[in-house]
């Protein structure tokens, strides 16, 4: 009798052993867990509020054969303003390595950009502004189909382009700071643009976006 009784005992102790065991660490995964809930990074989200074109216009070459199409390019001159956009209030984002450029109907229309780094505070907005063709548009080979698309385009006053950048990004929040890893933001934008179009100076060159951009951030 004294031995069972001896025994409940030890079952019991074990019991309450593995129950406190057990909601200790419920406790401390519930406490990880509301850490990582207010301290974790946001991804920033991005808009372009600023297209400016100085030069867009597309050339034919001289065919070396007959039947073969010649050549096209084009050549290009625009800055673009993107806005980052900083969701935690608890995180600082570090941007490093970053370049854009520019597409048309998947085709790039200038030489990539290089943007220099930044750091963004809490909350906070950062602008990176891209001059494409900075110095004088540089003609890029584009197929005919682009060079076409881009006359009847601007015959239309309508225009898409896709604004690109790229890096690295790596946040700071609280006691969790990460390495760095991959930035690509994309941004789709429609621009009222017409033939040729030419400005003079950075004063000039300021086209209408036609519909809110459309943004993504992987980062």
């Amino acid at each position: 009798m004294g031995k069972q009784l001896c025994d409940m005992h030890r079952s019991r102790r074990r019991a309450r052993i593995v129950a406190a065991a057990l909601l200790s660490a419920f406790a401390a995964a519930a406490a990880a867990l509301t850490v990582y809930l207010v301290f974790r990074p946001l991804k920033p989200q991005a808009s372009v509020v600023r297209v400016a074109v100085y030069r867009m216009a597309t050339a034919a070459g001289n065919s070396s054969e007959g039947r073969a199409p010649p050549p096209y390019t084009l050549a290009a001159s625009a800055r673009f303003t993107a806005l980052l956009h900083n969701p935690s209030d608890r995180a600082v984002v570090f941007y490093d390595g970053l370049f854009a450029y520019v597409t048309y109907r998947g085709e790039m229309v200038a030489p990539p950009a290089p943007l220099p780094g930044v750091a963004q505070g809490r909350g906070a907005d950062v602008a990176l502004s891209p001059h494409f063709g900075l110095g004088g548009a540089v003609p890029v080979p584009v197929s005919a189909d682009a060079a076409q698309a881009l006359e009847g385009d601007c015959a239309a006053g309508r225009v898409e382009l896709r604004l690109v950048v790229m890096g690295r990004v790596k946040y700071m929040s609280g006691p969790f700071r990460t390495g760095w890893r991959g930035l690509y933001l994309r941004c789709d934008v429609t621009v009222g643009l017409w033939v040729d179009a030419t400005a003079g100076d950075d004063g000039a060159g300021d086209v209408p976006l036609l519909e809110y951009p459309k943004c993504s951030v992987d980062a």
